[in-house]
């Protein structure tokens, strides 16, 4: 048998297991794909808000100190009111602790009060500043910020300039710490561990929560400046970068609008990513438990349908080897039960198919195959013994026993066969029932077990077409060089007809003294002759020549008993160069004082 190329339970497993695991997998992804979407707007929202919020607080902290030093430049100068001035420039220092030093400068550009914290204050220097950037930018534009410089390379501070509303009010120029910045960035959190910073344009950091590198950022100005060009050309939206320490950084900056510093909000993208990477390992699990329970579902679903189907396979497999008795038994509720149970009958249905074929075949041994047939699916009490009105004929080879002695084995095997089939067809052809062969005799019955019509009539039709059928081949026979001729006997009456035997080896047969009788006529008639009873020729009438050939002595019979012969229409067929032996064939003219008559051919109908 030819196994096939793929295993059922491996395509059942594969199937199932992919339905369970992509969409599982595609899910996942796709969830996975969203969440990363959602948390990336939800980091750039983020950073923007805390970006904007430290730019914001710059812008107040610079408008603040703006608004401190327009106070001292609220009034026009007049002479003499130096002093004045100084002491209100040392307020101011008091009150707002990142200016460092302080200059009032008169509408002619002369500087008329300096005060500061780590220098001398002096009045009335008279030095010429109208060239000084800071008073040129305020008188252009009220306000003047300066670019961040730092002091002794570390510390960065700015000028602010500011213009009174008149001109008569002056300018004052301040230097401002921008160290204080550290506590608005130092006070922004982004995250646990995210932070904010200020660059100015140059890249120099600005305010870090790090103060230690603000004082030191000369040496990496660099960084900052490089970490500044990256985040800038993202227009506002997070960026993934390298921070300034070299770890990977989600950044974000925005432009505080009066100073045009960089505000850079920053947070590690393995803190920015964490709800992502814990969604992602909540995925893997998922999958991981899916890909168990898919494979532990396409096991069991795959034996769940491969089991049975090997059971069937099993099952066809033993049915074909002629176990009918097999059965099969699944328990799932479904199809597959459901064919087991179709199966099984099946199985019963040819076992009944295969008795009932035995038993034709049985019956096909006596009886012709239509007879056996009808036997078979008619009254199951049929071959049942009964009694019954039979016609019994007996047919017997002449000069058989001589022919035996001095023939090889193979050719008697050769006549046998041929006279077997001879007499098998032409019984089978008018539905008569083979009895028995016993050597070179042979037994039919008519009427028994099938009834019939006229039994008489057909019975002697039969005989006729039966003894043309075996001198057909006498004529074979005889041409080969030995002797052989035919005779029949034909007897009717009542006979017990049934199966007689024993289990595994019964025989249809009928006992009565018509059989006896059809036997002894076969007995007595010569080669070609049909001798009959009277019983016969009174049932046959006119419809078939038969000619009496007197009162004859029957062995085991009282009184002598008329026999008639079927009318030959031609004259007897010789028998050249092979004559009989007179101890085996008796000639029935001898016997019967009469020339044996020809047979006259008849159909079976």
């Amino acid at each position: 048998m030819t196994r096939p190329r793929r295993s059922l339970f491996v395509k059942y497993f594969v199937t199932l297991f992919v339905a369970v695991v992509v969409p599982l997998m595609l899910g996942s992804a796709t969830e996975a794909w969203f969440a990363f979407r959602d948390n990336r707007l939800d980091l750039d929202e983020i950073l923007q808000v805390e970006a904007r919020s430290a730019a914001d607080r710059i812008q107040a902290f610079t408008d603040g100190i703006r608004d401190q030093l327009g106070w001292v430049v609220q009034f026009p100068w007049t002479a003499g009111e130096d002093d004045r001035r100084k002491v209100d420039g040392l307020r101011l220092l008091q009150q707002v602790p990142a200016i460092v030093s302080l200059s009032l400068i008169d509408p002619t550009g002369t500087e008329r009060v300096f005060v500061s914290r780590v220098s001398m204050n002096r009045t009335g220097r008279g030095a010429d500043m109208s060239a000084d950037p800071a008073v040129v930018g305020a008188r252009a534009n009220r306000v003047w910020y300066g670019p961040v410089h730092y002091q002794r390379d570390s510390e960065p501070y700015m000028r602010i300039a500011v213009a009174g509303n008149r001109a008569a009010a002056g300018i004052v120029v301040a230097d401002i710490n921008l160290k204080l910045i550290w506590d608005i960035i130092a006070a922004i959190k982004i995250g646990d561990t995210g932070h904010a910073l200020v660059v100015d344009d140059s890249g120099r950091l600005i305010a870090h929560p790090d103060i230690s590198l603000v004082l030191r950022s000369g040496a990496g100005a660099g960084e900052f400046d490089r970490l500044k060009s990256v985040v800038s050309a993202a227009n506002g939206s997070a960026v993934a970068t390298a921070g300034e320490d070299g770890k990977p950084v989600v950044a974000l900056s925005v432009r505080a609008p009066n100073v045009g510093w960089t505000v850079i909000a920053e947070q590690p993208v393995l803190e920015a990513f964490e709800s992502i990477r814990a969604a992602l390992r909540r995925s893997l699990i998922l999958i991981g438990l899916g890909i168990v329970f898919a494979l532990v579902l396409a096991y069991w679903r795959a034996c769940r349908m491969w089991g049975p189907i090997r059971q069937l396979e099993d099952g066809v497999e033993r049915i074909g080897m002629g176990q009918f008795d097999h059965r099969i038994t699944i328990k799932s509720h479904d199809e597959l039960e459901q064919l087991a149970i179709r199966f099984n009958q099946m199985a019963e249905e040819l076992a009944a198919s295969q008795q009932k074929s035995e038993r034709i075949s049985r019956l096909k041994q006596f009886l012709a195959p239509q007879v056996a047939e009808l036997v078979e699916h008619s009254d199951k009490g049929l071959l049942d013994g009964q009694r019954r009105e039979v016609v019994a004929i007996f047919g017997d080879l002449r000069g058989f026993t001589a022919f035996s002695a001095r023939a090889e084995p193979d050719a008697i095997l050769t006549v046998l066969r041929q006279y077997y089939e001879a007499i098998g067809a032409v019984t089978a052809r008018h539905a008569a029932t083979l009895i028995r062969f016993a050597g070179d005799g042979v037994m039919v019955l008519v009427n028994a077990p099938v009834a019939c019509e006229n039994p008489a009539q057909r019975g002697v039709r039969l005989a006729i077409d039966m003894q043309a059928a075996v001198q057909s081949l006498a004529n074979t026979w005889n041409a080969g060089g030995c002797t052989l001729g035919f005779g029949i006997g034909i007897a009717m009456g009542p006979a017990t007809v049934g199966t007689l035997g024993y289990h595994g080896r019964l025989d249809y047969t009928a006992i009565g003294n018509v059989v006896n009788l059809a036997s002894r006529l076969c007995s007595l008639a010569d080669d070609t002759q049909i001798l009959v009873d009277p019983v016969v020729s009174g049932h046959v009438g006119d419809d078939i020549a038969l000619a009496s050939v007197g009162e004859q002595a029957i062995k085991g019979y009282d009184h002598a008993l008329e026999v008639f012969a079927v009318v030959r229409s031609a004259a007897p067929r010789p028998h050249p160069g092979c004559p009989p032996q007179p101890a085996l064939v008796r000639s029935a003219g001898a016997s019967l004082q009469r020339e044996a008559p020809e047979l006259a051919s008849t159909s079976a109908d």
